[in-house]
């Protein structure tokens, strides 16, 4: 009842911003998405970056350390250790041994003469260093001018490295006392003062102001990322700077799932929208078509004159049409949902309505329809015909029963009316039957009664003439009395034919009812020179109306008699034949008379047709209707030769 009204009108149709706010939602997540792995990696960029200049910066202010500590050691270096080779070596040894990139230790005297080195072989500068010897000239002179540690420029040494020194003077009471001289080799303090696991992060080198590598610390297998970090290298100075360059690192597992998860998270989001909007709309084609097809289905059992009535499996109405409300005078809104007795049981026949809804529940019911009486709201009876069919759900279940029902009670008046007047037809059909046959009809009593009167004559003459013999007169008494019975007969059977009485269901003897019948048709079979044969096996005995069976067979033998009124007297045979078949009995009335024109044939059994001149048209319509109502068949064919052959069949009767 509820799609009732969601059938009346068409849903308005969805707003297009509905259908733009997902899409714009997956845009903008989608943008989200993209910004914060973005902003992620920037941010992973720049603390890497962060990460880098402070290790680049903690790396040079190590080296800035050890240099300056070395410094402060070669300045403890002065004439006195010098003036001794094994305390000069111990110095220069300590020295070496500390991993500081130190690789030769020289003394220079206030003169610029070499007092001692260690070790005692001379890294000789290549074919690139400048001319001169070895510490710098200039260096030393730059040392002795400003007192303060001064460094040379790096050159490249003979073994493929690149050194450069560090010129330490030494002062003592305020004056020259000498220099010391460091010479470090760039390779060696890198491998010394980097720590390895700062080597494994970076590419470390020392550059020139030209760009060229003089020495690197790195793993040749990596590769490397990014233009990383640069610093001046000071001291030394002169135009080296530390270049810090990281390796290309895969990036983080928990990263690469997090940015994957939210790829196929939005792939997932973005299917599942086109999955979403794909079902809205196949939901929304099917909504619209069950709208349309409940509205069908609504404006058809609107428009039907079959009452619906749906009952759950309590009993309880959950549904009727309006055909149904008309027929009982209740409205759906009093139905609904009630339970039973109803309304619309009639007292009367409230016990035989409830004992057959009981079993109509527990599904003991007809399976055919069946008849039952109901009441109106103003109290009126009216037979109705019900077939019940059980309500199964689209699981497969049974939910309940479906009714339906159809008001007979005008159909039952007419069917009785129909009734009264087929039968006064048959009456009347009688009565001009007898009319027909009434002059043979005198004849055929004319015989018994001109027998009875010559035998009471001839009694009255023998008792008269006083010469009457007992024996005689019994005799013709005898033989008046058969006469009277005859004609007793032949009155009674006339009467039986004609009276009007009800339609009665009898045991009948089809042969005793084609002798009958025959006996019936006699004298005008012999008037019109008819000959009669009669083809009559042993027949089992069938139920019904003899009389309404009599009166059929006599219409179709009559009509076969007064068919060959036209045909040579040697050919009038009417033939009556009966027989029985495996399920059925035939009676077949046969004549070679003129025959039936084929124009007449399609309208044969309609009411009020006939062929005749004075013919009425109602004979063959109430045979087929006898016939019919004893479940049998009548039907015609043509005689082979000419002539008609009308077949009677009825069904056998159960053994």
């Amino acid at each position: 009842m509820e799609l009732d009204s969601a059938a009346k009108g068409r849903q308005p149709q969805t707003p297009t911003w509905l259908w733009l706010l997902p899409r714009l939602a997956f845009v903008l997540f989608i943008a989200v998405v993209g910004a914060l792995l973005w902003l992620s990696n920037r941010t992973e960029k720049e603390e890497q970056r962060a990460i880098l200049i402070n290790d680049v910066l903690s790396l040079e202010q190590d080296l800035r350390f050890q240099l300056t500590r070395n410094e402060e050691i070669l300045g403890e270096i002065g004439p006195r250790v010098a003036s001794s080779a094994a305390s000069f070596e111990a110095h220069a040894r300590t020295l070496l041994n500390n991993g500081a990139g130190l690789r030769q230790i020289f003394w220079v005297d206030p003169d610029g003469r070499i007092g001692r080195v260690f070790p005692g072989y001379l890294v000789a500068p290549s074919a690139q260093q400048r001319k001169g010897a070895i510490p710098s000239p200039e260096t030393l002179r730059l040392a002795q001018s400003v007192g303060n540690p001064t460094y040379s420029p790096a050159y490249p040494a003979a073994d493929g490295d690149w050194q450069f020194e560090a010129h330490v003077p030494v002062f003592r009471e305020g004056r020259l006392a000498g220099i010391t001289v460091g010479v470090y080799s760039i390779r060696h303090i890198l491998d010394n003062a980097i720590p390895w696991w700062l080597a494994e992060r970076y590419r470390i080198s020392v550059v020139d102001t030209g760009g060229v590598h003089l020495s690197d610390r790195t793993k040749v297998e990596a590769a490397e990322e990014g233009s990383g970090y640069e610093i001046p290298l000071e001291p030394p100075g002169h135009g080296l700077s530390l270049r810090t360059v990281p390796y290309s690192a895969p990036a983080p597992l928990a990263g690469r799932i997090l940015a994957t998860s939210l790829v196929l998270l939005a792939i997932v989001v973005l299917w599942s929208l086109w999955a979403l909007r794909r079902h809205v709309q196949q939901r929304q084609i099917a909504e619209e078509a069950l709208r349309n097809e409940h509205a069908f289905r609504k404006a058809m059992e609107d428009s039907l004159q079959t009452g619906m009535r749906a009952r759950d499996l309590s009993g309880r109405i959950t549904y009727v049409n309006p055909a149904f409300c008309r027929m009982v005078g209740w409205s759906a809104e009093d139905l609904v949902g009630r339970s039973p007795p109803m309304p619309y049981w009639p007292d009367e026949f409230f016990d035989e309505t409830r004992e057959l809804h009981d079993r109509i529940l527990a599904g003991k019911g007809p399976d055919e329809v069946f008849e039952l009486k109901f009441k109106r709201r103003n109290g009126e009876l009216f037979d109705v015909l019900i077939h019940e069919a059980r309500l199964i759900d689209a699981n497969g279940r049974h939910t309940g029963w479906m009714g339906s029902l159809i008001d007979v009670t005008e159909r039952r008046r007419a069917e009785e009316l129909a009734r009264q007047q087929q039968e006064r037809l048959q009456a009347t059909a009688r009565l001009v039957a007898m009319g027909e046959m009434a002059s043979s009809l005198a004849h055929e009593l004319n015989q018994p009664l001109a027998a009875i009167a010559s035998y009471s004559t001839g009694c009255l003459n023998m008792i008269e003439s006083g010469s009457a013999d007992t024996a005689e007169l019994k005799a013709a008494l005898e033989k008046s009395a058969t006469q009277a019975r005859r004609a007793g007969r032949i009155i009674h059977r006339i009467y039986e034919f004609v009276r009007r009485s009800e339609r009665k269901s009898e045991r009948c003897d089809l042969a005793e009812i084609i002798d009958e019948v025959l006996s019936l048709v006699e004298p005008d079979a012999r008037r019109a020179g008819v000959r009669v044969n009669v083809e009559v096996q042993a027949l089992p005995a069938i139920q019904g109306d003899r009389v309404l069976i009599v009166q059929t067979l006599l219409n179709l033998a009559r009509n076969a008699i007064e068919a060959m009124a036209e045909t040579p007297p040697e050919e009038r045979v009417l033939t009556v034949a009966a027989w029985s078949e495996q399920d059925a009995i035939r009676v077949d009335v046969a004549d070679r008379g003129c025959g039936i024109p084929a124009e007449s044939i399609p309208r044969l059994f309609e009411p009020f047709y006939t062929t005749k001149a004075e013919g009425m048209g109602i004979g063959l319509n109430i045979c087929r209707s006898v016939i019919e109502a004893h479940r049998g068949r009548l039907w015609f064919e043509p005689r082979t030769g000419g002539g008609s052959i009308f077949h009677v069949q009825f069904p056998r009767p159960p053994s």
